[in-house]
């Protein structure tokens, strides 16, 4: 029986679309912060503010990791029909669907930074650094199994996440396919 024809967008790539944003926007909040002498003072926010980083770079890498590993060992293969969505398309869409969120970061690590100067602004950066890093995994072991994986577009818009609640399966192709490299990085 076959299946119907479905849009399908890199995994790699979903989870690596709100690193740059979160990284920029943190790192412009901290460093508002560090001119701001706040409640707490400079010393003491960045401090708090690094712990906060390394911590949120350490725990997002490993967030859901097992639905990851194990969506991806039943990924069946992608249809002849589907459609591999370009990379660029991937992250407008993932980015203009949380817009506000991510337009929000910047003020919100700034005001932040009135009391604990930075803070906010370096776990923003951490997250963003965790999203990167949980994409590099991605990529190994997309390189080690020599397969691109995918999920469908549909089930990403409904559950926002590509190991979301409405997320049931991924896709996997080879590793000539799409314009990204394993990992969601732009294939030069």
């Amino acid at each position: 029986m076959a299946r119907e024809r479905q849009a399908l967008a890199r995994v790699a790539v979903v989870v690596r679309a709100g690193a740059a944003p979160l990284v920029w926007s943190g790192l412009l909040g901290a460093a508002a912060g560090a001119l701001l002498p706040g409640v707490t003072g400079r010393r003491i926010g960045l401090l708090t503010g690094l712990l906060l980083f390394l911590v949120a770079a350490a725990v997002v890498p490993l967030v859901r990791r097992g639905r990851y590993l194990r969506l991806a060992e039943e990924a069946g293969r992608a249809a002849r029909a589907d459609i591999l969505q370009d990379r660029a398309v991937t992250l407008r869409n993932w980015r203009r669907g949380r817009r506000w969120w991510l337009l929000l970061a910047l003020p919100a690590a700034v005001v932040s930074s009135l009391a604990v100067p930075g803070a906010v602004g370096l776990l923003l950066a951490g997250l963003g650094t965790g999203l990167w890093l949980k994409a590099l995994w991605l990529g190994r072991r997309e390189s080690a199994a020599e397969q691109l994986l995918w999920v469908s577009v549909d089930r990403l818009t409904r559950g926002g996440a590509p190991v979301g609640p409405g997320v049931e399966e991924f896709r996997a192709t080879g590793v000539a396919a799409g314009d990204a490299v394993p990992g969601g990085a732009r294939r030069r």
